[in-house]
């Protein structure tokens, strides 16, 4: 599009797939690539000048997107954005960078408690929104910090001020981590490339590997109807492990990850959710909740 005196506009129909990892979804009514905090604010001020809701594509590894596309405008942040700097024990991370380059420039300071990131394969925006965590750590217990933006500015907020329960953080719409601060401890880079590599093994040992998923489709339930089974187990034990509809199918190896083979439509997605929380539900009476987060107007039929 043309520009204007504060800067270019944000591009039209800009297809989204290529930005999620499980390569679905239609296209952008307005998208933005910013990687400088005044681009940020000008394309919010845009934004709510043309009363455009707004949301943000990190690395995707958690995102299910409309066959429709979405309404409004999509970020997406770089370069200054994602940056990683390092400051004695604290890391202080745009939030475009990617949790596994976090965990592996922690290793290489010799810093310890964000070793469970190597296995979010996501962003820092997109983890502090969905309170993350992994193998045994968790992005509340390192975060010192957040900055939020929004139209109307940017405001610092700490972890108690995040609302952070299971999956999930009290951050509403529209609003965008654009750095988040780690407060970690010291340690030995050999020791904390050794937890890294051990996290790397039991990750590939338990999921499909190299091919199109969005990762967790459904949160480990808290019912005790459960008996204390995950989502996976839960799905495996209902026979949904390889189940297909269309070009989609629950990981034969993982049942909690669904896999786009390779012309997949996100419909085709959430009728297999559909049928594998119905499964489970005529099984063990238990109700499953998605963790797959959604982009444009995805519609699950039991919601």
């Amino acid at each position: 599009m043309s520009q204007d005196a504060g800067g270019a506009l944000p591009q039209r129909n800009v297809p989204l797939a290529r930005y999620a990892t499980v390569r679905t979804g239609g296209p952008a009514e307005y998208f933005a690539r910013v990687g400088e905090e005044q681009e940020l604010t000008r394309m919010l001020e845009w934004a709510a000048t043309e009363r455009q809701p707004v949301a943000v594509v990190g690395s995707g590894s958690n995102l299910l997107i409309a066959d429709d596309g979405v309404r409004g405008l999509v970020l997406k942040l770089d370069r200054q954005l994602a940056q990683i700097e390092l400051e004695d024990e604290r890391m202080l991370c745009g939030g475009g960078a990617r949790m596994p380059a976090i965990a592996a420039q922690a290793a290489r300071a010799g810093l310890a408690g964000i070793e469970f990131a190597v296995n979010i394969p996501g962003s820092v925006g997109g983890a502090v929104r969905m309170n993350a965590n992994a193998y045994g750590g968790d992005l509340a217990n390192v975060l010192e910090w957040v900055e939020v933006a929004t139209a109307n500015g940017t405001e610092r907020r700490k972890p108690d001020q995040l609302a952070f329960g299971y999956r999930r953080s009290g951050l509403r719409g529209g609003e965008i981590v654009v750095r988040a601060q780690l407060k970690l401890t010291p340690s030995t880079p050999e020791a904390v490339k050794a937890t890294l590599a051990h996290m790397r093994e039991r990750r590939h040992a338990a999921q499909p590997q190299g091919i199109k998923t969005f990762g967790s489709t459904f949160k480990n339930p808290e019912d005790p109807r459960a008996q204390g089974l995950t989502a996976g187990q839960l799905l495996a034990e209902a026979g949904c492990a390889g189940l297909q509809i269309g070009q989609a199918r629950y990981a034969p190896k993982h049942a909690n990850f669904i896999e786009n083979g390779g012309g997949a439509s996100t419909a085709e997605i959430v009728a297999l959710m559909a049928e594998g929380r119905r499964r489970v539900l005529e099984r063990r009476g238990v109700e499953l909740e998605p963790e797959v987060q959604t982009l444009g107007e995805v519609h699950f039929p039991w919601m």
